[in-house]
């Protein structure tokens, strides 16, 4: 049974240099629903004022790291990726004290030279989405968080470092256009995609950056190439039998990378990610309604303490 997580949620603070580790979150996308090597298992419900998250947190450790693993979709891949509770799944990590997050995603190719096989590790996003919920603000209260660089750039180093590690084949950099789904690319806009210079294709992995950002937190991309969408042209037709193939290795692969780039996440964060949160809000407090106060309180964007209309 699930244990059921009441508890406020962590100060949004960058962790300490203690001997604490911190808690690293990791989201595994298409293929990956658990995470090899993930020891003492505590299944964890989380509840958020934005609703359930899409599984309950599977907590445990890593050799000596503290992880929490959400599975994306949802045990046996029940969420379409314009159906996902993103919110929630960003504001159940907070509630865990996590403050960096791995993602893992499936995504097509729109160059020669990522190959179905190959690892992306994510730096740039083109937004393609239409009308899924992807801010924490609203409701009374009106936030402009910077974005210019979506990827953290210490969590990104990371699991180039790990790729490298397992000697997998990987690309350093790469723009992630987020289309909406669920259907794959015409072959108009897979051509069109590749005129905007984006390397891969898939359909998360923008919208958690953005909530992960408003809510200070660190966030990497792990790309794993399944397919060439639909523009090559010996390639021209995307299937999932054809993604799945290629899932299976690409999972293994991934699961080595994921294991040591957690092994290597040990120093308190050194960029800007988590500070993010401080200078978007716009609207005076006092002007918030209370109800969207403690929302954001719940992420730590406003100062729980303070009280409502302070």
């Amino acid at each position: 049974m699930a244990e059921a997580l009441k508890k406020k949620p962590a100060k949004n603070h960058p962790p300490g240099s203690g001997a604490i580790r911190e808690r690293i979150g990791v989201i595994g996308g298409s293929g990956l629903y658990h995470l090899k090597g993930l020891s003492g298992l505590n299944p964890t419900v989380v509840e958020t004022p934005w609703g359930q998250p899409s599984d309950p947190f599977m907590t445990g450790m890593i050799g000596d790291v503290p992880v929490a693993f959400l599975s994306r979709h949802g045990a046996g891949h029940r969420y379409l990726p314009g159906e996902i509770n993103y919110r929630a799944n960003i504001a159940g990590f907070v509630a865990l004290g996590v403050r960096r997050i791995l993602s893992v995603s499936a995504v097509g190719s729109l160059k020669e030279a990522i190959v179905p096989g190959d690892m992306v590790v994510v730096d740039q996003f083109i937004d393609w989405t239409k009308g899924r919920p992807s801010t924490f603000y609203g409701q009374g209260a009106v936030g402009h968080t910077g974005f210019a660089h979506p990827i953290c750039p210490d969590l990104a180093k990371t699991l180039v470092e790990a790729c490298q590690g397992v000697k997998a084949r990987f690309h350093e950099k790469g723009t992630y256009l987020c289309m909406e789904g669920p259907a794959f690319s015409t072959q108009a806009e897979s051509f069109l995609y590749r005129q905007f210079k984006a390397d891969v294709i898939g359909m998360t992995n923008v919208t958690e950056a953005r909530l992960a950002r408003e809510a200070g937190l660190c966030y990497a991309t792990l790309a794993l190439s399944t397919d060439f969408d639909c523009w090559h042209p010996d390639h021209d037709a995307v299937t999932v039998t054809d993604v799945l193939a290629v899932m299976e290795k690409n999972v293994s692969t991934a699961n080595r990378i994921l294991e040591r780039a957690l092994q290597t996440v040990r120093t308190p964060a050194k960029c800007t990610c988590q500070e993010a949160p401080a200078t978007a809000l716009v609207t005076h407090r006092d002007s918030i309604p209370p109800e969207t106060q403690k929302r954001l309180a719940f992420i730590g964007i406003l100062n729980e303490e303070a009280g409502a209309g302070s």
